[in-house]
């Protein structure tokens, strides 16, 4: 009576997965808004079929992406959001600098949608470029079920923009699927929280494949956005050229024609892509280890007409940014303002890894010396082929790495082979590998670890970003800031964990940033952001702006740090407040 009490609670502690009754996905809608219009946003559980199996996933408007908003700069609209999702919700507006109450922080800016709710908010688009719509609680499920949509503010100068024949907005995306069914959810918290959850299958606007008709000598316009939970995407095209003109909110200083574009969690870019021959062009993520295969564009016909050819050639400067870099010199020896540190702290004392396969697991990235395993049962692992070569085993360094490679450590080197991805150019014959490089990029590629990250939660994972000024982590952290206020802020990601990976680090709609340096090399190609990577060991400094009145939130943007922990609250008062505050 016992056990079956125990399975009924397990049973109830995961959300639901049955797909009976649902409303089938039906294919996203673009929704032009003008100045004064209110859009409907229901959140609610659909039925989608994805790798030839129907799946319970959640959707805004019935679509996955959701819809696609397009508005003019300097457009206000309300939107009315009706939460039948089934656990209470908030949408957050991604890269706009809202009213603080419509940011859709819960408890902080609102109160959470309860299922049957409502919940009323009024945005406004000041900045062209691309942004974005997603939940703000439990994001790590939530978003991975299919909650997120794009948004497009078009410029109100008509030559903001390069000309082109056509755009696409394109969301990338990964989903981790077991037995036939998207890999279970817990109610009661997240797992994955040590690496995030990375998908077995790639998905491109919510679809495992996408094609597209293009003519030849057209000029193609992509909206890029990483709505992935955890995976960093590295986007290249075969068969066409690319040219970056816009990353989080607007274009680049210096357009540049690229080979591939990097994108973290919620990172944008803003490409385009010249296709001037017939044939197929192929849009690719590219790893050190792999290549896959996003989308196909089929290039026939006729002549594209009009030819924005030339126009294309040409690589135009932003004369609002070459301002901008003029004035960096005097922030760029300064020191900061802010000094944020990234650590994670593992604690597996008590649990049964006896079971765990670490056969081919790379465990370079792994502290051991501050890792606490205590009475963790590690007895019948099978370590073979675990790449330790650089694990940090308790301050161990130079020669006592030595002697312990000389213990037979250096034959378990490993390049780890990504191998179970569904997705059919991650599995299939047409997937092809990439030499590995012979320098770490400090990314996270792959769950090279994927039985301790599915163990990891909340109860042994945790993520911190700390003020180094203060010692204070996460929501203790204490910052005032003031409407025109220039702050410098260092991004620590250099200082150590229990596991050390890369941190896209996103500020909310405060305000805005600038990269200033990275690793000490100073930004070449400046653009306003408000994420940005920070990889593993590395130092990142950034010059934010603060222009938006309100509580505001920053964080970690791979989902399950979010749920983990891995975030503060800041106030930016404006002028008058700040009077009243000192009367």
């Amino acid at each position: 009576m016992a056990d079956l009490n125990q399975e009924t609670s397990i049973e109830d502690d995961l959300f639901p997965r049955q797909v009976s009754g649902l409303p089938e996905a039906h294919v996203t809608a673009a929704v032009p808004l003008a100045n004064g219009d209110v859009l409907p946003l229901r959140i609610g559980p659909i039925r989608k079929t994805i790798a030839g199996t129907p799946l319970r996933m959640l959707a805004y408007n019935g679509s996955i992406p959701g819809p696609l908003l397009r508005v003019q700069q300097g457009t206000t609209v309300t939107v009315e959001v009706a939460n039948d999702a089934g656990l209470e919700q908030t949408v957050h507006w991604h890269g706009l600098r809202p009213d603080n109450r419509s940011d859709g922080v819960p408890y902080e800016t609102q109160q959470p949608i309860p299922t049957g709710g409502q919940f009323s908010c009024e945005l406004r688009f000041p900045d062209p470029g691309l942004y974005w719509y997603y939940p703000h609680i439990r994001e790590d499920y939530a978003q991975e079920m299919g909650l997120y949509g794009q948004i497009i503010v078009d410029p109100t100068r008509p030559d903001y923009w390069p000309p082109v024949n056509q755009d696409i907005a394109l969301t990338l995306d990964d989903l981790l699927l077991q037995d036939g069914q998207i890999a279970a959810f817990h109610r009661s918290g997240p797992t994955h929280t040590m690496m995030g959850r990375f998908g077995t299958v790639l998905l491109i606007n919510g679809q495992t494949d996408a094609s597209f008709d293009v003519t030849p000598g057209e000029v193609v316009r992509l909206y890029l956005t990483n709505t992935a939970n955890t995976r960093v995407f590295k986007v290249a095209i075969i068969g066409a050229t690319l040219k970056l003109i816009g990353g989080d909110s607007g274009r680049y200083e210096q357009e540049e024609f690229v080979e591939s574009v990097l994108l973290s969690p919620s990172e944008r870019a803003i490409v385009d892509v010249l296709f001037d021959h017939a044939g197929t062009a192929v849009l690719e993520h590219r790893t050190p280890d792999h290549t896959s295969t996003l989308a196909t564009f089929h290039v026939a016909g006729g002549v594209a007409s009009p030819s924005f050819i030339d126009a294309y050639r040409v690589l135009r400067t932003d004369p609002e940014l070459e301002a901008e870099r003029a004035g960096l010199a005097a922030h760029a020896d300064r020191p900061p303002d802010k000094t944020l540190q990234f650590i994670g702290e593992m604690d597996m004392s008590g649990r049964d890894m006896g079971s765990i396969d670490m056969s081919g697991m790379d465990m370079s990235a792994m502290d051991m010396g501050s890792m606490d395993v205590g009475t963790t049962e590690m007895g019948s692992k099978d370590m073979t082929d675990m790449d330790m070569s650089s694990m940090d085993m308790g301050g161990r360094h130079g020669n006592e790495a030595h002697d312990m490679h000389g213990h037979g450590m250096h034959q378990m080197s490993f390049q780890p082979d990504p191998t179970g991805m569904h997705h059919q150019d991650m599995a299939g014959e047409d997937a092809h590998s990439i030499p590995p490089p012979e320098v770490d990029d400090h990314i996270e590629w792959e769950d090279t670890m994927p039985d301790m990250n599915v163990m990891s939660n909340l109860s042994n994972m945790v993520w911190k970003v700390v003020d180094t000024a203060t010692g204070a982590a996460n929501n203790e952290i204490s910052w005032t800031l003031h409407v025109g206020d220039r702050v410098k802020i260092r991004l620590d990601n250099s200082a150590g964990a229990d596991h050390q990976m890369h941190h896209p680090f996103h500020i909310h709609g405060a305000g805005r940033f600038l990269v200033l340096d990275r690793g000490g090399a100073p930004e070449l190609n400046l653009v306003w952001k408000d994420t940005v990577l920070v990889r593993a060991g590395e130092v990142v400094h950034i010059l934010f702006d603060a222009t938006n009145p309100g509580r505001w939130m920053a964080h970690c943007h791979i989902a399950e740090h979010i749920e983990s922990g891995m975030m503060f609250s800041f106030d930016v008062l404006d002028t008058s407040e700040a009077g009243e505050m000192m009367r």
